[in-house]
């Protein structure tokens, strides 16, 4: 099984932690149970450098750590008893004007090689790119350009547009989007084959897309700290049909990750689901006005138009509001528990990897003992759940909550149960503030979705993590 987060910043990246190093990265994805990350960020000279100084090729377009330092070591040994693995991929940010309106694009080159990437930069630098500017560089070159640029240097290289549905930098998104991919790729459009949710939309929003429908539907972190990667994920895991599969660390390369992205037929993996944010406490879910405080859901939008009845301006139209304007169906999706507690999307139509929403580890905790998260006493107890259980996604996935309980105590295992069967209590983001997800800690269990699924289902819809 492969549990990847590859959608990263460097600390060359603007509002990113002075620890987004490679070291430090792979030192918390083992706390967090990640056996694949990115390395982000490429296209930054000086990032490149590190990565090129700290990286060495163990596979095929995938690399590990030259040297580590103890903690890492220590960690790994713990947890996934793998080296982290990484592969190259970097958000870049397109801006310009096409049918008449401004586009601000945001999209995801995967590259095979350093090679590859160092071609890529300086194409970009004779296309005006400043790459010293930022980790994640702003350009002029649209999006279709973009694609012909990394196709003609590299046919393993390829596209993910990410947070697709964010309104102001997204292929989807509201302010400065396209109603479709044909109308950003244009003839290229075949080649864009993965979709990023990004945290305001889930997969389910998206099965609701037609031109979605042949595509793969990804999530990843887009994490600016180290403790904010895994929030979003995506697993990969062997088609061979074998159970250990899935629970050691396989080999695999670059070209095994992008042929599962295609769905190829060939492709020794596939997508058996993804970890999910609650959408609702993205920036955008809604729609609204964070100054004047005005919020609407897409039916009040509807309703009331989409003036600000305070200020009298355009609202800024929230995701849940996008992809009503674009859906081609309703959201169908059926909810079930595994033996574990733990509550699943499944696609009804058993054509699309499933899903689960999760609350981080930390979050739980500090809300469970009524601390803040980055307290010492948080820390702790956190580390203390790594060292006994592995990871935080076996944590949060798999691990018995008797068991956690016996641990840490009731209170923290019982908001660790609620969070797996969904019982929260949600303020939706809107306007580039987060929402709020909390743990419905003060009342009894309420939540209808008790189906269980049979064991043999249960594994060949890959819920067995």
């Amino acid at each position: 099984m492969i549990v990847a987060d590859l959608h990263l910043h460097s600390k060359y990246s603007r509002a990113v932690s002075r620890d987004m190093e490679l070291a430090t990265m792979a030192h918390y994805a083992s706390k967090k149970g990640i056996n694949l990350l990115t390395t982000g960020d490429w296209t930054h000279p000086l990032w490149l450098r590190e990565i090129k100084t700290n990286l060495k090729e163990s596979e095929e377009g995938v690399f590990v750590l030259k040297s580590q330092d103890p903690s890492v070591r220590q960690a790994q040994d713990k947890n996934s008893k793998s080296q982290t693995k990484f592969i190259l991929s970097v958000e870049v940010s397109s801006i310009y004007s096409q049918g008449g309106k401004t586009r601000r694009i945001h999209n995801l080159i995967f590259s095979p090689s350093i090679e590859t990437s160092e071609k890529i930069n300086k194409e970009l630098v004779k296309r005006g790119a400043n790459l010293n500017s930022d980790g994640r560089p702003i350009m002029g070159i649209p999006s279709i350009t973009l694609l012909e640029i990394v196709g003609a240097i590299d046919k393993k290289a390829f596209i993910i547009p990410c947070h697709a549905w964010t309104p102001w930098f997204s292929i989807f998104g509201s302010m400065s989007g396209f109603d479709s991919i044909e109308e950003c790729f244009g003839e290229l459009s075949s080649e864009i084959f993965a979709i990023e949710t990004g945290l305001s939309s889930d997969p389910s929003m998206n099965w609701r897309i037609k031109e979605l429908n042949n595509r793969s539907i990804v999530s990843f972190s887009d994490a600016h700290s180290p403790m904010k990667m895994g929030r979003e994920a995506t697993v990969f895991v062997s088609k061979d049909g074998n159970p250990k599969s899935k629970t050691t660390n396989p080999k695999f390369d670059y070209d095994d990750i992008r042929m599962a992205l295609m769905q190829d037929k060939k492709s020794k993996f596939k997508i058996g689901y993804t970890i999910e944010f609650y959408p609702e406490e993205g920036k955008y879910h809604y729609s609204g006005h964070r100054n004047c405080k005005v919020i609407q859901s897409p039916s009040e939008t509807k309703k009331n138009g989409a003036i600000c009845p305070v200020c009298k301006k355009p609202l800024t139209l929230g995701v849940m509001h996008r992809v009503e304007e674009l859906a081609a169906e309703d959201e169908k999706y059926e909810p079930k528990q595994n033996e574990m507690g733990l509550r699943w999307i499944i696609d009804p139509k058993r054509i699309r990897p499933p899903y689960v929403k999760l609350v981080p580890l930390n979050e739980i905790i500090a809300e469970a003992i009524g601390n803040l998260v980055g307290s010492n006493k948080v820390k702790q107890i956190y580390e203390d759940l790594v060292e006994a259980f592995g990871s935080e996604f076996e944590v949060l996935l798999k691990s018995e909550i008797a068991e956690i309980e016996k641990k840490v105590g009731p209170d923290i295992a019982l908001a660790v149960n609620k969070v797996r069967k969904g019982d929260i209590v949600i303020r939706p983001g809107f306007d580039g503030e987060y929402g709020v997800v909390k743990i419905n800690l003060n009342d009894k269990m309420a939540n209808s979705d008790n189906e269980k699924i049979v064991a043999s289902s249960q594994s060949q819809l890959g819920l067995d993590f």
